[in-house]
């Protein structure tokens, strides 16, 4: 039996802004925002400076990323655990 697609799906999105503040204060709230990021969920994070030092470290603590340009920042950030298909799913639509 097929199950129809739910007409409002849940908001997978979690966003963090944190565009305007200074290092390391972005980093720091990230890593906050992803330890306790639930199953199927992403972090969508808005900044005005790419956060290179981030990259390894979200990278070493099992999650993946994309980076694209904003629309309502310079730079916004994608996150989601690797592995967990529905979040890098939701993620990716998000455009």
């Amino acid at each position: 039996m097929n199950t129809p697609p739910e007409r409002n799906p849940p908001l997978r999105e979690r966003l963090l802004d944190v565009n305007g503040l200074e290092p390391p204060e972005p980093m720091e709230r990230a890593l906050d925002a992803l330890a306790d990021l639930p199953p199927g969920h992403y972090l969508r994070m808005l900044l005005h400076r790419e956060p290179y030092l981030l990259y390894p470290m979200i990278e070493e603590d099992g999650f993946r990323f994309e980076t694209r340009p904003g629309r309502h920042a310079l730079f916004e950030i994608l996150i989601w655990r690797a592995g967990d298909e529905a979040a890098e799913r939701a993620a990716l639509a998000s455009r």
